[in-house]
């Protein structure tokens, strides 16, 4: 993504704009990435002193996931903003929000940055709207769940005494 590389050294003083957009061949370049498709539209901001440049980008669209439940795509809104302070120095480094690039290398490239920004910005859990999930899969995750009921139908279940005890002080305090 060459709209993503910032010259830093290059860049005029004062406010600068860059826009990308990241489609599918994007995530799917990452390698391990858990995206199978995106659509998500980043607007950087520059704003470059003599000393150090603000970066800010704004990462939103959606992208598609498999849903932890029945594994099939699910779209994914992304809305993320993200800030960090670039200046140049003699080697490359990175710390939580400034970028240190070199003087012989200027160029920071914020793809890898933006496709964090994305992945963090996603919930932990990926799950369908209720009723939206596979209904082949559900079916089988039903079949094979540990907890089926008709496992312990005829089955004379033995309460733990000491759940016992937990349930009346909960009848006795409600």
């Amino acid at each position: 993504m060459d709209n993503l590389k910032l010259d830093i050294k290059a860049l005029p003083e004062g406010e600068s704009a860059v826009a990308a957009s990241l489609g599918s061949s994007f995530f799917t370049s990452v390698e391990g990435s858990e995206i199978t498709q995106g659509d998500v539209h980043v607007d950087v901001s520059i704003r470059k002193t003599d000393h150090f440049s603000d970066v800010t980008f704004h990462a939103v669209g959606t992208v598609e996931i498999p849903c932890d439940r029945c594994l099939d795509p699910m779209e994914q809104p992304v809305d993320t903003l993200q800030h960090l302070t670039v200046k140049l120095g003699s080697e490359y480094s990175e710390t939580d929000d400034l970028i240190t690039v070199s003087d012989d290398d200027p160029v920071l490239d914020l793809s890898w940055l933006v496709y964090e920004a994305v992945i963090l910005s996603l919930p932990v859990k990926h799950v369908h709207a209720p009723g939206k999930c596979n209904r082949a899969m559900i079916q089988l995750l039903s079949e094979h769940s540990a907890t089926r009921s008709d496992d312990t139908a005829g089955q004379q279940q033995e309460t733990d005494p000491r759940w016992s005890a937990l349930e009346e002080l909960k009848q006795r305090f409600h």
